[in-house]
Order: C-alpha cells, then structure tokens, then sequence
C-alpha cells in the first residue's frame, strides 16, 4: 500500500473509531487493528493519538470552503446555490459521519483539541459569512455572522439528528435544512 494511502485508512478508521467510542477510551491499538496494521505502523505516520485526532479536524477544516466554491455557478439564483450547497454538504456528511461525531459530540479535555475544535466551527462561520454576503446582499452587515453561525449550528444539530436516526432519507434531511435556510434567507 502506498504511504498516502495507509495514511489515510489510518485516518478513516480513526475518525471512525474516536468518532464511536471518543478521545479517551480510543487506543492506537484499536486503531491499528482496525486498520489491519500495527501500532509503530501508525507512529510512522501519525506522531500520537492527538496528532492523528488534530489531523481529522484539520481535514474537516480544509474541506469547508469547498461546499460552497463547488455549487457556485454564474448567474444562479441563491435558492440554487443553496441547493447545490446542501447536496454537496450531504454527501460529505454522510462520507464521513465518523468525523462528523468526533468534532461535535466528543469532548477530550485536551485544550490543544478543543481550540482546534473553535477554530473549526469558527472557519464553518466564516464560510457561511462569505457566502451570505455574496448571496444576500440585503442581510444587515451587523446580522451576517449570527446569522452564520445559527445556520451552521443549526445545520451541524440537523446532521448529528440524522446520524441517530439513519433510516430517515437524505431527501428529508434535505428538505428540512432547506427550509431552515429559506426561512433565515428569507
């Protein structure tokens, strides 16, 4: 297996073992045998557990502006963007479900995560807040990043409900978080 490859099953089966059973309680042990690997195998790519932890925060960080960058097409109406937003938003959530867990319902302890975890939903605000002010141009300027930061609680609350409740369809799940934006958006 090439080195960026065992990399990144090491991540995924990390998010999906942190994600599961959280910081404390997760053993590179477990993580390695989930992989099909051993432990100095994990060390050649991850200097500890945190850094592995920091590292799928990092990632879930990188990847936010690419929801929006992706659904903007010139000359589309807000209400397609969105669409376009939530769609691709939906499929990265249910890619990575694990990782999902990891950033919003785990909690360490550890200050260094935490902050990372801040800075995370801090960028998610600030992606939010660009795209309202390209979007909705009549939004106050003193109302954009609560307004952000509501949508992506409200949408990251929306995730964690349809990760406990995975029969419901992606097209309910859809439906609802457009809603909730039609009705912020107005």
């Amino acid at each position: 297996m090439r080195p960026d490859a065992r990399r990144e099953l090491i991540r995924r089966q990390g998010a999906r073992l942190f994600g599961r059973d959280g910081y404390a309680a997760t053993r590179l042990d477990d993580i390695a045998a989930a992989a099909g690997i051993t432990k100095p195998m994990i060390y050649r790519h991850f200097d500890s557990k945190k850094a592995l932890y920091l590292e799928i925060l990092r990632r879930h960080e990188a990847d936010l502006p690419g929801f929006v960058q992706a659904a903007q097409r010139p000359g589309s109406a807000p209400g397609e963007t969105v669409a376009r937003v939530l769609d691709g938003w939906l499929d990265y959530v249910a890619e990575n479900s694990d990782a999902w867990l990891v950033i919003f319902r785990d909690r360490t302890g550890d200050q260094e995560i935490e902050r990372a975890r801040r800075r995370v939903s801090g960028r998610a605000t600030e992606v939010m807040s660009h795209f309202l002010r390209q979007s909705s141009p009549g939004l106050e300027p003193d109302l954009v990043e609560p307004t952000a930061d509501f949508l992506r609680s409200g949408l990251a609350g929306l995730v964690l409900w349809w990760i406990d409740h995975p029969a419901t369809p992606r097209e309910t799940v859809h439906a609802t978080a457009t809603r909730a934006c039609a009705a912020v958006l107005g």
